[in-house]
């Protein structure tokens, strides 16, 4: 799988995990270049606390198009230590 944003590969593996729909890429897959971290975070009821990344790809920023779960809940264990998309991120394969 590839996470591409402004015509850039973002993050890339085969060992991607998805949870409602969204691929979660394993943290040593991304390219942290374009990646910037935000005060920006919001609650899932099962996952947890979630905190975002400003995506930086050729002087353009895609504000939040980046999350992941730094402490998630036991039920979403699976997605520790991953990185998920939106906001015009196309992950394809």
């Amino acid at each position: 799988m590839k996470a591409i944003w402004n015509d850039q590969v973002i993050a890339e593996s085969q060992e991607t995990v998805v949870v409602e729909g969204n691929h979660y890429f394993p943290a040593d897959s991304i390219r942290s270049e374009f990646f910037v971290a935000t005060d920006q975070r919001s609650s899932c009821a099962w996952k947890g606390e979630a905190a975002y990344y400003d995506l930086v790809v050729r002087g353009n920023k895609n504000s939040g198009a980046a999350w992941h779960y730094p402490a998630p809940k036991p039920a979403a264990d699976a997605i520790k230590n991953r990185v998920a998309f939106w906001r015009g991120v196309e992950v394809t394969d």
